[in-house]
């Protein structure tokens, strides 16, 4: 075991509350490329680890709180001796073992994958970080990351993507980063994602698409025309407003055409926190569709996918991209505005419009009423509007003066 430094300045709280309050950390050398800092603050000082990169250069990172305040517990508050520990442990790296070397960015995304598999969780959220997660980010160490590094990444990726892109990219590594924190009681810094990863404003601005009756039923036909197994898959999604990774797992025995009033079963997505397990609500179809959906589905099993693709396989979740480009385009729209989730919008604004209550139509596509208002509120409220203004009072409008007033007779 290292041999613990002295330092007749930092290893009791009386003599550091002596410190002048600095923002530059007062270091000590407590091993070969390594060091251990107190930055005294007006408050609690904390602990700044210090790491050679092998480049000349140094990395720090706050690895906890000082005990000027509280007693050391360990894990959050640290004395001078558990300071050096976690240290020590954190330079580790990969000469350490499992048990004791800290987590690294890529790794974190890695055990936040495993995580969203066990609870049925969509990976691809985590796909989409890695694919502009740089590598001197990617190996860090996530005990040492600082918020300006993370500020940086961040700001760069509003280069290439929308600000709503940024915002959810930035999302799935904050819960990547805070799994990891959750399980590694060394990792202290969770202010740094919270800063550095901060949502930005303003970006999560309505721009969808919304298309009229004749449009849709136009995409429709466009799709039929390309295979009949596509214009299904299309023709479902407009008339239940379901998302793409809806669509793919709805099975055969979902279907309720057997009915005066046909259904589907749709699947619950696979979105919000917690364990992501699919359930099953109702959704009306109409009786023409419901009927050719029961001669697609005819002797196939109960379980088997209900909607195919041409080749018979399973639609992916990107399978449908180009097909649904050239039938927009071949409906003069342009494909680069319109995209498959127009129809998921056309249907929500055409139900709220019909004056369906906002909470059926929350629980009819699989999303919150909190989510339907922030996101469609302008036509919720030209709703509202055209309901209110059939209860006005018009105080221009003609009055009848032939009422005779009544007065008390005299006797």
């Amino acid at each position: 075991m290292p041999r613990s430094i002295r330092s007749s300045d930092l290893e009791t709280r009386s003599a550091r509350l002596k410190l002048p309050v600095a923002k530059k950390p007062l270091f000590v050398r407590i091993g070969l490329g390594i060091g251990l800092g107190y930055r005294r603050n007006q408050i609690a000082g904390s602990w700044v680890g210090r790491f050679a990169d092998g480049k000349g250069g140094n990395r720090t990172g706050v690895i906890g709180l000082a005990d000027d305040y509280e007693n050391a517990d360990g894990n959050r508050v640290l004395d001078f001796w558990q300071a050096q520990e976690r240290v020590r442990a954190l330079a580790r790296g990969d000469s350490g073992t499992v048990s004791t070397r800290s987590i690294r960015v890529g790794e974190a995304l890695d055990a936040y994958e495993a995580d969203l598999r066990t609870r049925g969780g969509d990976i691809g959220n985590v796909k989409r970080v890695r694919a502009h997660l740089t590598p001197d980010l990617c190996g860090t160490t996530v005990a040492l990351l600082a918020a300006a590094e993370l500020r940086r990444w961040r700001d760069g990726l509003i280069k290439s993507l929308a600000s709503s892109t940024v915002n959810r990219t930035c999302t799935v590594l904050k819960a990547a980063l805070n799994l990891a924190a959750d399980h590694d009681e060394r990792i202290a810094n969770r202010r740094a994602w919270e800063t550095g990863l901060a949502t930005i404003p303003d970006a999560e601005q309505s721009r969808n698409v919304i298309l009229g009756e004749s449009d849709v039923r136009w995409i429709i036909a466009e799709a039929h025309a390309q295979s009949p197994e596509f214009g299904l898959f299309v023709e479902v999604a407009a008339v239940t407003g379901a998302r793409v990774s809806q669509l793919a797992r709805i099975e055969v025995q979902d279907l309720q055409a057997d009915r005066a009033d046909p259904r589907l079963l749709m699947p619950t997505s696979r979105k919000g926190r917690g364990s992501k397990k699919i359930l099953r609500h109702p959704v009306p179809m109409p009786i023409g569709l419901a009927v050719r959906l029961q001669v697609l589905a005819k002797d196939r099993p109960a379980t088997a996918p209900l909607l195919l693709k041409p080749d018979g396989d399973r639609w992916g979740k990107s399978n449908h991209a180009r097909l649904f480009r050239r039938a927009v385009k071949a409906a003069h729209r342009d494909p680069t505005q319109v995209t498959i989730y127009a129809l998921r919008h056309s249907n929500i604004v055409r139900q709220i419009l019909a004056g369906v209550p906002i909470r059926v139509v929350a629980v009819n596509h699989d999303t919150s009423v909190t989510m339907i208002e922030r996101t469609y509120s302008r036509y919720i409220g030209d709703h509202t509007d055209a309901l209110a203004r059939g209860a006005l009072l018009d105080t221009t409008a003609p009055f009848e003066t032939n009422v005779v007033p009544i007065r008390a007779s005299v006797e």
